[in-house]
């Protein structure tokens, strides 16, 4: 039996989207092989969910997800599947119907990592992670779908190879940490998708499809993100008695304060259209308040829309850290390493949205489905704006949170949404891209017009890679 034009409550007909979508759609028929997908998720709800919750209460900070990637590279072992793992220190590859990557490579994403918010009611103990961003949620719609996806039925109607990808370090804290890693050559780039592109992972891969948790209940496509470089800024002045002879000694602590007022007034210097944002945090401001700070230093990230307005940005914080240096006569040095490229917008995908509606009609609470606008903009990043510079990207967002991304009130009300439908869409639209000879999804890949080449893309990457010092 299939759903057809009614919802498990029975309704014939129901309004599937509000009016930002653009009118009211009928529910979808489902073929048996969409049924079975649905079926399969479901049957599997209560295993989605634990593992989401798992993940959720072991939360596991960037390049360090152990853990993470250990219980995911398992559940895909469980289910048969090759799978690859240590890619970029901790990510990890399962393929299912690798006899048909000539064909077309899907891969869908999750990201391992999760914020370092001690104050969580479920951060980690021993990490002081918590994951505020959603990201379990994304590795168990991941999971969830290889569960109906490995379905010898599901399986053979699939016309191109499906790579379920667990990807690390996409939020980009911990600099100092990240520039350590490349000293050791460990790692060069600090955002987990950046280095995965450089080390080759994504070379087999056309297509991908990627979610994160948002405000509504479920949006399709994606509006354009703000990229940046990092910067790390050590100042070096002259420890003395604090109180008995300060004029020995050289303030680095007036230094920064400083260079961060320097900063504060290049704000009127930003264009409005090229939302910049710089956000520095002082992670170390002395060792003893009787004692004239001899080093402290600065962390921060210099965000904007293009990548002229992140140069001049740049540069104008590099001034500004300069000057407090001179001013008191102590040294700087600025260590500046790639962040991010800006994230593309990018308009609902007809198979995505698809999926969105089947899902939604086969949920039990009247989940909401939205088309992102294109022309909205955030001041965030996210690491895949740069695979978007490479390759096609479809995007969702499902719901099922309370409170704000990266705040320490954020969490999960609702499994069904966050964890179930979230599953349900990526292995919907798999199907729906990879069905009949994989139309679709060649389709997208053979009209999309990548911005840069891998290589390309690494020259740009590695142009901001520098040391300098100022005194």
């Amino acid at each position: 039996m299939v759903y057809g034009l009614f919802r498990r409550n029975c309704l014939t007909n129901r309004k599937q989207h509000r009016k930002e979508t653009g009118g009211f759609h009928m529910a979808l028929i489902l073929d048996k092989t969409e049924q079975k997908i649905v079926d399969i998720i479901d049957a599997h709800r209560n295993e989605i969910i634990a593992f989401a919750k798992d993940i959720y209460t072991h939360a596991e900070l960037g390049y360090k997800e152990y853990r993470t990637a250990e219980k995911f590279a398992s559940f895909m072992k469980n289910l048969g599947l090759e799978t690859k793992e240590g890619l970029a220190v901790t990510g990890v590859k399962a393929y299912l119907n690798e006899e048909e990557k000539t064909n077309v490579s899907l891969a869908l994403i999750g990201e391992l990592d999760a914020l370092r918010i001690p104050e969580h009611k479920y951060a980690n103990p021993e990490t002081q992670g918590a994951h505020c961003c959603g990201h379990h949620a994304q590795l168990a719609g991941v999971i969830g779908a290889a569960l109906a996806l490995t379905n010898e039925d599901v399986k053979k109607e699939l016309d191109g190879q499906v790579v379920f990808f667990a990807v690390p370090a996409e939020e980009y804290g911990e600099i100092e940490f990240k520039n350590s890693l490349t000293a050791q050559g460990k790692i060069k780039y600090g955002g987990g998708k950046c280095e995965l592109i450089r080390v080759g992972a994504f070379d087999d891969i056309d297509l991908d499809i990627v979610h994160h948790t948002g405000d509504k209940d479920i949006s399709i496509g994606s509006h354009s993100n703000n990229g940046f470089v990092s910067k790390v800024i050590r100042y070096k002045g002259l420890a003395a008695h604090a109180a008995g002879a300060p004029h020995l000694g050289v303030n680095a602590l007036n230094a920064a304060s400083l260079g961060l007022s320097a900063l504060a007034y290049q704000r009127e210097t930003f264009r409005d259209d090229d939302h910049v944002r710089i956000h520095p945090i002082i992670t170390k401001g002395g060792n003893l308040v009787n004692v004239v700070p001899d080093e402290v230093v600065i962390e921060t990230l210099v965000r904007a829309a293009n990548k002229d307005a992140i140069a001049d940005a740049a540069a104008k914080t590099d001034r500004a850290f300069k000057a407090g240096a001179i001013a008191v006569g102590a040294s700087c040095e600025i260590t500046t390493m790639p962040g991010y490229l800006p994230a593309l917008s990018e308009k609902a995908d007809e198979s995505v949205l698809a999926a969105a509606e089947i899902a939604a009609q086969t949920s039990e609470k009247d989940y909401q489905i939205v088309q992102e606008d294109t022309h909205a903009y955030s001041g965030g990043s996210t690491d895949v704006g740069d695979v978007q510079h490479l390759q096609p990207v479809l995007t969702f967002n499902t719901g099922g949170k309370v409170s704000g991304l990266h705040s320490v009130d954020f969490d999960i009300v609702d499994d069904e949404l966050a964890y179930v439908v979230t599953a349900k869409i990526f292995a919907l639209s798999t199907y729906r891209l990879l069905r009949d000879g994989a139309v679709k999804a060649k389709e997208i890949v053979e009209n999309y017009q990548p911005i840069f080449t891998k290589e390309e893309y690494i020259k740009y990457m590695d142009s901001f890679i520098r040391t300098e010092t100022y005194q």
